[in-house]
């Protein structure tokens, strides 16, 4: 019986500490490096000689400033600030590589979706088809207040915009320029036949975008559509648009009931559920034995911020943790905003009743996602018990201190699990798509992008 193979991204993100509040004081972390693209491109090299898929660099417009009700305390501690542009970092990183590739988080509420694309296809063409795009909608009103977008972004319109930004970008990427619309032929000095070139002629409800593609049609046209939202609307546009998806809980019951629910919602658009790829969020801490693991794992826990890891879930759930005392249980917080945080905490702990000096400690290495301590042998058996009882495909691996967590998985991990054949021992020709579904470098023909590669294309209009 062939095992299923684990599919691994690393989890970063272009700030100090990322899901580690306080842990950029320990003296081996290189956080503070995240402006260096030295940093960067090691990090992408280390990754490759570990076989990773790829690297998930997330992203946030705005800050944290729900703690105290203002920005002191996140500026302070650097909770996702300062945070740098994420896109700018993949062309270097994809110099210095040949396989590896890369998520960028970018949001349909900042980006507009007619420049948005061609920035997308630039750097599908730079990379040779290694592109992935994480699409998130956006929710902090210290982003929102700082660009005027006007009332049409509330949060119940976020993924009826998203929908359509997407028809847009679909139009761009698959239907504006059929396949042999580039000739280069110099003798007739034709570049592009113009009439394989097509206006996409969008005039919806949210964005009117007549004109045509600025780009020719890169490796993947499309880049491999990621998606992160855990709301119930969240999963509907998942199981409509998404390729991968990004999932984070405490716990394995929370991560299987979304997993059972957007794979349902991909069978309901006409996909084939098990297509989805989705990964769950994991902070690996290895050592060569249990003790020194364990040992580790204490000497992290020491810089764990508290001050810094409530402004981070703060900014997550809406709640000043601020105004209450670190001993308070939190079960007795009404709020609506943190109720499937506390859900899913209390299914991953068998009741449990958290404190928020707890909760700061439990999201203080890896934020909301697992902590897996132990042997090499022992993370391999953990990641395999999640991908059997989940149901997942694979992992976002955050990092505690960096790069040396990522450093110690790809030496001390990764060699166990391509013994068990979980991890490829070397990576397969072709795009990000293929290396990842094993098929062609183009979205699958059920998914929904794949209508808008008809030549000519009908006007859109709702």
């Amino acid at each position: 019986m062939n095992k299923k193979r684990i599919l691994l991204n690393a989890f970063d993100m272009n700030c100090v500490g990322h899901q580690s509040p306080g842990l950029w004081v320990h003296p081996e972390d290189q956080s503070h490096r995240y402006n260096e693209i030295e940093y960067w491109v090691e990090l992408a090299q280390t990754l490759e000689k570990g076989r990773f898929d790829g690297l998930f660099i997330a992203d946030v417009i705005g800050i944290y400033d729900v703690y105290g009700r203002d920005k002191k305390t996140t500026v302070r501690e650097a909770t996702q600030v300062p945070v740098n542009d994420p896109i700018l970092l993949v062309s270097a990183m994809a110099n210095e590589t040949k396989h590896l590739g890369f998520g960028i988080t970018c949001s349909t509420t900042f980006e507009h979706p007619y420049t948005f694309a061609r920035r997308m296809s630039t750097l599908d063409h730079l990379t040779n088809g290694r592109i992935a795009w994480n699409i998130v909608t956006s929710y902090l009103e210290s982003g929102t207040k700082n660009i005027d977008i006007g009332n049409k972004f509330q949060h119940a319109e976020r993924y009826n915009i998203a929908d359509e930004y997407l028809e847009v970008c679909y139009k761009l990427w698959e239907g504006s320029w059929e396949d042999d619309a580039v000739v280069k032929d110099k003798e007739k000095r034709i570049y592009t036949d113009p009439t394989k070139v097509h206006e996409i002629n969008h005039h919806g409800k949210y964005f009117d975008v007549p004109g045509i593609h600025l780009c020719e049609p890169s490796p993947q046209r499309t880049p491999v559509l990621y998606q992160a939202g855990g709301s119930a609307r969240g999963r509907q546009f998942a199981g409509k648009h998404a390729e991968c998806t990004f999932i984070s809980g405490p716990g394995k019951e929370a991560i299987s009931i979304y997993v059972k629910d957007v794979r349902a919602q991909a069978n309901l658009q006409g996909r084939d559920p098990k297509s989805v790829k989705v990964f769950a969020l994991l902070t690996p801490i290895v050592g060569r034995t249990e003790e020194e693991a364990w040992a580790k794992y204490e000497e992290l826990s020491k810089y764990i911020s508290y001050e810094g890891a409530l402004s981070l879930l703060s900014g997550w759930s809406g709640v000043d943790f601020s105004e209450y005392d670190p001993d308070q249980e939190i079960e007795y917080i009404e709020t609506n905003a943190i109720k499937s945080m506390l859900e899913s905490l209390t299914k991953a702990s068998t009741n449990k009743k958290w404190t928020v000096r707890e909760l700061a400690n439990f999201a203080g290495i890896g934020g909301m996602g697992p902590v897996a301590i132990g042997t090499p042998e022992q993370i391999a058996d953990t990641l395999e018990e999640w991908i059997e009882d989940t149901d997942i495909d694979g992992f976002n691996l955050a990092y505690a201190i960096t790069p040396g967590t990522f450093k110690d998985f790809v030496e001390l991990v990764i060699p166990e699990l391509q013994r068990r054949g979980l991890v490829k021992m070397e990576y397969e020709e072709g795009t990000f798509r293929e290396k990842l579904f094993g098929k062609k470098a183009r979205l699958p023909e059920n998914h929904v992008g794949n209508q808008y590669r008809k030549v000519g294309l009908q006007e859109s209009s709702k």
